[in-house]
C-alpha cells in the first residue's frame, strides 16, 4: 500500500501547534504524539486537512478513537478521508446519511409560461423524483413562493400544480410577494398549520439531530421585536434540549448578497442573535440567483472557526437576475441556471450541493462541521 499522509493538530491553552506529518513506516513515531495528545487538558484534534474548525473529542473517547486508528494505520487498512471543496471530507467522521432536505426561494411564476412549462415545474420535477426514493427528506421554500402577489388563485394554479405535491413535506417560510396580498392570507391560507402558528410567520421544528428555525424577514416594528425575543427563547430552549445539536435558520430576505437586492441590514439582529447561539448554516433567497459565503460572524466578519455559513437560493423557478458588485466573503455564485440547494444534515456535520434543475453536475458542492451548540455569552 502507498503511504499514508497523517494530520495532526494539537491546541492547547497556550494556543501552540504541533504539526506531523507521517507515513505507515513512522507511524510508530506518530503513536508517541498522539497519546500526548490525550493527555492534553484542552486539546482538540483534528484529522484530514480541509476542516473549519477543529473537532472536540472528549479524552477518554480521543483516546478510543486514536488507538483504534492507529490499528488500523498499523495493519495498512485505514485510509484518511479524501478532501473535500471548502469543507469537512467526503467522508464524515459519523458516516451516516442524516437528513436531506432540499431548498429553493423564488418560485412559481406561471405569467408568461403555463405552470407546466415553468422554471418551477423543472425544479419541483427535480425534488419529487428525489423526495420518491428518500422517504425521510424534506423542502425548506425561502419565500415568494407564488408570484407575482401570493394570491390564493396563484397559490392554487402555480406553486400548487409545481411544487404542491410535496406541501406536506414542506416547511415554509413567507417573501415579500406573499405580502402584496394584505396579510399574506394567500400564503396562511395554502399552508395551514404548516406555516407556523398564530398567521405570524414563524416556528421552529427538529430534524434528526439538527434544530431548524423558519423566520419572517417581512416583520417590522413591535412584530419583529416579538420575532426577535421568540428567537433567542427558542435557541436557548434546543441548548437545554441538547447542547450539541446543530442549528438550521432560514428566511427570505439574506442579511448578504452580491445579488441586486443586496445585503438587508434589518436581518443584522436576527444573524447576531444566531452567532451568538452557534448556529450553523443561514438560508435565503429573494435575489434570484444561488450565492454561497464563506462563515462569517455577528457583524459580517470573515470567521472560519465559529461563524455561520450561509446561502442564498433565489432560483427556485422564477426569471433569474443579474449579480451587482460582489460582497465580502462571497464564495461562489450562479445565476445561469434555475436549480436547488440540497443539503444532508448529520451528526455534528452537513453536506451541501447546488443541483441545476436540468439534472447536470452539481455546481457547487462541499461540507462543513458544526459549532458546539452553546452559547458564547
Amino acid at each position: 500500500m502507498g503511504a499514508l499522509r497523517l494530520e495532526c493538530v494539537l491546541y492547547h491553552n497556550a494556543q501552540s501547534y504541533a504539526l506531523a506529518h507521517c507515513t505507515q513506516r513512522d507511524a510508530v513515531a506518530t503513536t508517541s504524539l498522539l497519546l500526548y495528545a490525550v493527555t492534553l487538558e484542552h486539546s482538540e484534534m483534528v484529522l484530514s486537512n480541509r476542516f473549519d474548525r477543529p473537532c472536540a473529542i472528549a479524552a477518554r473517547t480521543r483516546f478510543s478513537f486514536i488507538s483504534g486508528f492507529l490499528a488500523s494505520l498499523l495493519s495498512g487498512c485505514a485510509a484518511l478521508p479524501i478532501p473535500h471543496a471548502d469543507g469537512l471530507s467526503a467522508n464524515t467522521l459519523d458516516g451516516s446519511p442524516g437528513i436531506t432536505v432540499y431548498a429553493a426561494g423564488d418560485i412559481a411564476d406561471c405569467r408568461k409560461n403555463a405552470a407546466s412549462d415553468s422554471g418551477a415545474a423543472r425544479t419541483g420535477k427535480l425534488i419529487a423524483t428525489a423526495l420518491a426514493g428518500n422517504p425521510t427528506a424534506m423542502v425548506l421554500a425561502l419565500g415568494d413562493l407564488a408570484y407575482p402577489a401570493g394570491t390564493a388563485a396563484q397559490f392554487d394554479d402555480c406553486y400548487g400544480r409545481t411544487w404542491g405535491s410535496f406541501k406536506d413535506r414542506t416547511l415554509p417560510a413567507p417573501g415579500n410577494h406573499e405580502y402584496y396580498t394584505p396579510g399574506a392570507t394567500g400564503y396562511f391560507d395554502y399552508f395551514g398549520n404548516g406555516a407556523g402558528p398564530d398567521r405570524r410567520g414563524y416556528y421552529s421544528t427538529d430534524l434528526g439531530g439538527w434544530h431548524v428555525v423558519s423566520l419572517n424577514s417581512n416583520l417590522k416594528g413591535p412584530a419583529s421585536d416579538a420575532q426577535m425575543t421568540w428567537l433567542r427563547a427558542d435557541l436557548a430552549a434546543s441548548r437545554q434540549v441538547g447542547a450539541g445539536r446543530c442549528v438550521l435558520a432560514f428566511w427570505h430576505h439574506p442579511y448578504a448578497s452580491s445579488g441586486g437586492h443586496g445585503n438587508n441590514a434589518h436581518m443584522r439582529p436576527t444573524w447576531e442573535a444566531l452567532f451568538d447561539a452557534r448556529a450553523d448554516v443561514v438560508l435565503a433567497a429573494h435575489d434570484h440567483d444561488y450565492e454561497r459565503f464563506a462563515p462569517m460572524d455577528g457583524t459580517g466578519n470573515a470567521d472560519a472557526r465559529s461563524g455561520i455559513r450561509s446561502f442564498v437560493v433565489g432560483n427556485g423557478g422564477a426569471s433569474l437576475t443579474p449579480f451587482g458588485p460582489t460582497k465580502l466573503h462571497s464564495q461562489a455564485q450562479d445565476n445561469s441556471t434555475v436549480g436547488v440547494l440540497r443539503l444532508r444534515l448529520k451528526a455534528g456535520s452537513y453536506e451541501w450541493a447546488f443541483l441545476p434543475a436540468d439534472g447536470s453536475a452539481a455546481r457547487d458542492g462541499g461540507s462543513g462541521v458544526c459549532h458546539a451548540g452553546s452559547s458564547r455569552g
